[in-house]
């Protein structure tokens, strides 16, 4: 994949996010958008090889649109300035829609590459289950915590949204309490690519969600 083309197209994007300029810039848009989805075409083949489940994954299904949702938003830009792929064992790639846990990636405007891992901003009654999951699998999640490729590549949870206090229905002095109280249970990392981009991507983002396989592998236990 040509990943400075698609940085310069993004960076131009954003600039003349408008429905002339992409028009006019389509031909450019139908190749990179054709080298990001053998991009995830791999990928997904090697995220299968440690994690199997997600070997029927349609990678035209994991890609997202570049057309912004703009029907409850102020912003009303008509196009999303990343390039971006969930990958789920469901083949689902939103929580609300019921995907579970999935491994997410994109590329902005800005050079930035995210590579991330769990599940973000789940409907209530799925984090409900996850957080309940929490108390009642106390030593698993212990493990989990522990987990030293997780901690090395990703530094944790994160921690978008956390309440202040437990949410309704658990006590203060639960297991993993701390836990509880995220709305997502997600990992994920940045890394710029303005100076230097991997020579092989791909395998670069197999390798980080291989990391975050721990996370993937608890939250599908949650029922």
């Amino acid at each position: 994949m040509h990943i400075r083309d698609l940085i310069q197209f993004l960076a131009e994007l954003s600039e003349n996010n408008n429905r002339a300029w992409f028009v006019m810039n389509k031909p450019r848009y139908d190749i990179l958008r054709a080298e990001f989805l053998e991009l995830v075409t791999e990928l997904i083949a090697d995220i299968a090889k440690f994690d199997p489940a997600v070997s029927h994954c349609n990678p035209k299904k994991a890609l997202f649109r570049i057309n912004r949702d703009m029907r409850f938003s102020h912003d009303k830009s008509p196009y999303k300035t990343t390039f971006s792929a969930a990958v789920s064992a469901s083949g689902l790639k939103k929580p609300s829609q019921g995907g579970g846990p999935a491994y997410y990636f994109h590329i902005d405007a800005g050079a930035t590459l995210l590579v991330a891992g769990g599940e973000y901003m789940p409907p209530s009654d799925r984090l409900r289950a996850i957080r309940q999951h929490v108390v009642t699998d106390v030593t698993g999640f212990g493990k989990l915590l522990k987990n030293k490729k997780l901690n090395d590549a990703f530094g944790g949870f994160q921690e978008e949204g956390k309440l202040t206090r437990p949410p309704k229905g658990f006590d203060a002095d639960a297991p993993h309490i701390e836990y509880v109280k995220l709305k997502s249970f997600i990992v994920w990392k940045e890394a710029s690519l303005k100076k230097k981009i991997p020579d092989d991507l791909g395998k670069e983002l197999a390798a980080g969600f291989k990391n975050a396989y721990p996370l993937v592998t608890w939250l599908r236990q949650v029922k």
